[in-house]
């Protein structure tokens, strides 16, 4: 099987299986690297992409570890709650996490919050947003406050964050930088050539706009014994707010 075409599978036919192509194309693993993980077949977890499965839950408990995610979140069981309302975690410590990390949390591309100071005072926006050499990149209507904001190289902030609502941890990436219009025909090129930001919310949305960060910081939440944390890791004394 072609592992490149294998990461861009064709349209699901269930909510499961869109779920699950995409997480998985996000972390760029084929059917047969997904079937290792989970203790399954190639052909097993295509179908749960591509058909209408209706998997055991001991199977789904282990896609959902293949793939480094929850069964809450491949089910859409959480998909119209606001994330954050579960307890939280025993012995949880919040780290810092260094720049280079961040950058690779942030993961290319994604869907970011952009706060800018605009007429009516602080305003916040969501973008999808995608990384071209240390910069962010989005695009915006060109009336909207974040065009206006980008036209006199306001200074804003830009944060993304991942949670796992299943062990009451995750993380926050911070940038704060200033923000400007691109129009130079080389720049566009570049960043053209890059991958541009596709907004969710339609078209007229066509001013690109770059933020370079002069600050970037990021915290993470972790809980002993939860996935991702080293083993034998324990709570540390309180972190500063």
């Amino acid at each position: 099987m072609n592992k490149d075409a294998d990461r861009n599978p064709p349209h699901a036919t269930s909510d499961l299986g869109r779920r699950v192509a995409a997480r998985r194309a996000q972390l760029g693993l084929s059917c047969e690297d997904v079937a290792e993980r989970a203790g399954s077949t190639p052909g097993y977890v295509a179908y749960v992409e591509e058909q209408v499965p209706t998997p055991s839950i001991e199977f789904l408990v282990r896609l959902a570890n293949a793939l480094e995610t929850t069964v809450q979140d491949l089910t859409g069981y959480r998909a119209d709650l606001a994330p954050g309302g579960v307890h939280a975690g025993h012995r949880a410590r919040m780290e810092e996490v260094g720049e280079a990390e961040c950058w690779e949390l942030l993961d290319g591309h994604g869907v970011g919050r952009v706060a800018v100071e605009g007429r009516d005072g602080l305003a916040v926006f969501p973008v999808n947003y995608q990384v071209v050499e240390r910069e962010i990149v989005f695009t915006t209507a060109a009336d909207s406050i974040l065009a206006r904001a980008s036209a006199s190289g306001a200074e804003v902030a830009f944060e993304e964050d991942r949670l796992d609502e299943a062990f009451s941890q995750g993380w926050s990436v911070l940038l704060v930088g200033s923000v400007r219009t691109v129009s130079d025909e080389t720049a566009v090129r570049r960043i053209m050539d890059a991958g541009r930001p596709e907004p969710w919310a339609g078209e007229g949305r066509d001013t690109l706009v770059t933020l370079s960060p002069r600050r970037v910081t990021g915290r993470r939440i972790r809980v002993p014994g939860a996935p991702g944390t080293p083993s034998g890791s324990v709570a540390q004394g309180p972190s500063r707010a």
